[in-house]
């Protein structure tokens, strides 16, 4: 979906993050972390982005479309927390991550495979990925905003997998089948 199109559904209050609670794989995760910097990308509203900033983490948070990040802003300022939201492109790399800035980096529920590397490049030594996407039913070939089965895994190869999962997901406005990874990146 184009990011007019997503910026329409926020302008009309038709996506599910309005409202709803931060995912369940963040929550459980990064519960259990040490706070530190984190960025979200496409962020949305900013379930995400707002329990972290809630519970310790300085929060970059980064999505396309300029009304998910208004009112993110909004609901930061309303909940008196701190989430430097940004209006960046993802897509044509208007946003660049810094190599070894974060101690973790969120990417739920947006299929960006470009955007794995710098990911990964971008977290300090013990810093983590935590990344969910939709995956393709084995009958299925996978589209540009699905991967196959264990193609998210394979891509953390070189990581240390702390979670790895596939399956139904476990938020309740999700229907198809989701990969999720937490991958921490190695000391040198």
């Amino acid at each position: 979906m184009e990011i007019e199109a997503w910026d329409e559904r926020y302008r009309l209050g038709r996506t599910a993050d309005l409202e709803g609670a931060a995912n369940p794989l963040v929550v459980e995760t990064c519960s259990k972390m040490p706070r530190g910097r984190a960025l979200d990308l496409a962020c949305g509203a900013g379930r995400n982005a707002l329990w972290l900033a809630e519970n310790g983490w300085e929060v970059t948070a980064v999505d396309g479309a300029p009304t998910a990040v208004e009112t993110l802003r909004h609901r930061a300022s309303q909940r008196r927390v701190r989430v430097e939201a940004r209006v960046a492109n993802l897509i044509s790399a208007a946003f660049e991550i810094g190599e070894s800035s974060w101690d973790l980096i969120l990417m739920c529920f947006y299929l960006q495979k470009s955007l794995f590397e710098p990911a990964k490049a971008g977290v300090r030594p013990d810093g983590a990925v935590l990344a969910i996407v939709h995956i393709a039913e084995v009958s299925e070939q996978p589209t540009g905003h699905q991967l196959r089965s264990g193609e998210l895994l394979a891509s953390f190869a070189d990581f240390e997998i702390l979670h790895y999962y596939e399956g139904e997901p476990r938020d309740s406005e999700h229907k198809r089948r989701v990969a999720e990874i937490v991958a921490r990146r190695p000391q040198k």
